[in-house]
């Protein structure tokens, strides 16, 4: 059990991180709706109602779908964009889908390469495009529950202003709907270009989000 947390570590503090992260924003979220409602002279809500609301459900999916954004444009862009220096980058001569010898394909594969690399046809064509395919379905799937929750939240806010309510197609046009998602978005584009740019200039000693301490700043892909 030792051996197996100790060789999974990353995702397991990633993991709880999150996990905690989603309950204190449930906590804290609540808090403030009830903050508001007494304020108001209403009756405060409970939590699990909070938690089952659309306005709980569009604020977790917008986070969700901008950073399956950040990571689908990344993990594509960066087959065909470079940024010299960059610990996030390959080196400028690598750029495109690079050679099966490069990517341990047909018969360069090794004897622990995958079985969906050693298959061929379509089965290799699907797994070698499997990341960028994840992530993109899963920004597609948070962006529409992103959209349908917000729709539902919005449209809780028209009729209690005593105003009709919009279709879902109606809510995509809505300034609200593109106000909170480019929000969202151009914070991802900015840690993302933040971090290509300042990897090239400074280091993390032990880190492989980083080049080692002592590589010239010229040099692009090194990890620590």
């Amino acid at each position: 059990m030792r051996r197996f947390l100790f060789l999974n570590g990353l995702s397991l503090a990633f993991g709880g991180l999150f996990l905690a992260s989603l309950v204190g924003q449930a906590f804290a979220g609540v808090a403030d709706v009830n903050d508001h409602r007494l304020s108001e002279g209403l009756e405060p809500i409970s939590l699990a109602r909070f938690v089952t609301s659309s306005s709980f459900a569009v604020d977790v999916m917008e986070n969700w779908q901008s950073e399956y954004l950040q990571f689908f444009l990344y993990v594509f862009a960066t087959v065909w964009l470079v940024q010299l220096g960059s610990a996030e980058s390959k080196e400028p001569h690598k750029v495109g889908r690079e050679s099966d010898e490069q990517q341990s394909l047909g018969k360069h594969l090794r004897k622990d390469s995958p079985a969906w690399a050693r298959a061929g046809g379509v089965r290799t064509a699907l797994f070698s495009r499997s990341l960028g395919v994840v992530m993109g379905t899963l920004f597609l799937l948070t962006w529409a529950a992103s959209s349908v929750a917000g729709w539902s939240a919005f449209n809780n806010e028209q009729l209690m202003g005593r105003e009709d309510p919009v279709s879902w197609v109606g809510y995509l046009g809505q300034a609200e709907f593109w106000n909170r998602t480019l929000q969202n978005w151009q914070s991802e584009m900015l840690a993302v270009g933040s971090m290509a740019i300042f990897s090239v200039y400074l280091r993390q000693r032990g880190s492989p989000e980083s080049k080692p301490v002592g590589a010239a700043h010229h040099d692009t892909g090194q990890t620590g």
